[in-house]
């Protein structure tokens, strides 16, 4: 599902997914892999170490390339101006201190023109060009449904809590290349703390050993908690959902934060994505919760329904709506009428890296034809 002015675009582009782990680097050409991915550790504790092996990386892709690059674009962790290419003090890579002009160095060596953004950021941009979004308002158009989606929230569950926001096709990056930075909203569960202290690895981990009544240091890691969850590994179950269950109701709320200011669809990617059977519950219930007023009324958390888009009962509700023909007052004609606001939720359509490198490349295409 690739946009015809990107699969058409000879124009090929370096990329880079840069975690606290590893570096993958690849080249993109008309929203496709050029060539294969290139992958290395990342040796975040040695800034002269690190910034070789970023410049060896683009160099193995660069032979490989089927024409001449014309840019390099890929994610960074922040904090960073991303616009001036200059990365600051990070966690994951802690050798990134005082400001690394990573931008301006790289497009010096190799005399093109360098974009760099949020992971979260490029995650939304990419399933905002070719995963869900489009493929959303395809199946809408296909039944016969005129409403169609154009703002979208990305989120990537894994290390940390990230996110992007695309709205009308353009990625919002804010003022001080922070918009989206979901994870610094207030924990719900722990509200002395931002919600990455459980909308995370770490943070699932922590509420397996507190339910489980282990050191955190014993606790798997999300994908052997998932399976102890299921049944599939020996260990305490009943803690393993609980951890997922506050994830979930934990991410929820600070999701239907961002959804009162966006109101758009929702992807969610990163490694914990495969877990989702265990976590979308309690956060769909959190997206369709209530408040409750100082006289003890009701009302919705979000005016619109959440509804799970990987369900075929909730997709399909998703889809038909409540259209109706309604009288223009003073005149015998009917127009069109949907009063079923409605969001929809769904896992990633490209796969969290792919997601990324395309939005990383279509991201430099549009700003090399920027007027």
């Amino acid at each position: 599902m690739i946009p015809a002015t990107l699969s058409g675009d000879p124009r090929v582009v370096l990329t880079l997914d840069a975690g606290g782990t590893s570096f993958r680097f690849s080249a993109w050409r008309g929203g496709q892999p050029a060539t294969p991915t290139v992958s290395m550790p990342a040796r975040g504790d040695d800034l002269a170490a690190c910034l070789a092996d970023i410049v060896h990386g683009f160099l193995r892709i660069h032979e490989q390339c089927p024409a001449p690059p014309v840019a390099i674009s890929f994610a960074f962790p922040g904090p960073a101006d991303y616009p001036g290419g200059i990365i600051g003090d990070l966690v994951n890579l802690p050798a990134f201190r005082g400001g690394v002009a990573l931008g301006p160095m790289l497009a010096d060596r190799f005399g093109i023109p360098v974009f760099i953004n949020n992971d979260g950021d490029l995650f939304a941009y990419g399933e905002a060009l070719a995963g869900l979004l489009p493929e959303v308002n395809g199946f809408l158009a296909a039944a016969g449904n005129t409403r169609r989606y154009r703002n979208l929230l990305g989120v990537t569950l894994g290390t940390g809590f990230g996110g992007g926001v695309v709205t009308g096709g353009e990625l919002l990056a804010g003022d001080n290349s922070r918009a989206a930075e979901i994870w610094l909203l207030r924990n719900k569960l722990e509200p002395r703390t931002h919600v990455e202290d459980t909308v995370s690895i770490r943070g699932l981990r922590r509420g397996y050993a507190r339910a489980a009544g282990i050191p955190l240091e014993l606790a798997p890691d999300p994908k052997g908690l998932a399976a102890i969850a299921r049944g599939r590994r020996k260990g305490d179950r009943a803690a393993a959902r609980e951890a997922f269950r506050r994830f979930g109701e934990a991410a929820g709320d600070a999701i239907a934060q961002v959804l009162a200011v966006v109101d758009g669809l929702v992807v969610i990617g990163g490694g914990i994505a495969a877990a989702a059977p265990l976590f979308l519950p309690p956060l769909l219930r959190e997206l369709n919760g209530n408040y409750e007023g100082p006289d003890g009324a009701t009302h919705r958390r979000l005016g619109a329904v959440a509804l799970n888009l990987d369900a075929a009962r909730d997709r399909r509700e998703f889809l038909q709506g409540q259209r109706r023909r309604v009288l223009v007052p003073g005149t015998g004609r009917r127009v069109a009428y949907d009063p079923a606001t409605r969001i929809g939720v769904g896992l990633t359509r490209l796969g969290t890296s792919q997601a990324i490198a395309l939005g990383a490349c279509a991201f430099a295409l549009r700003q090399l034809d920027l007027p």
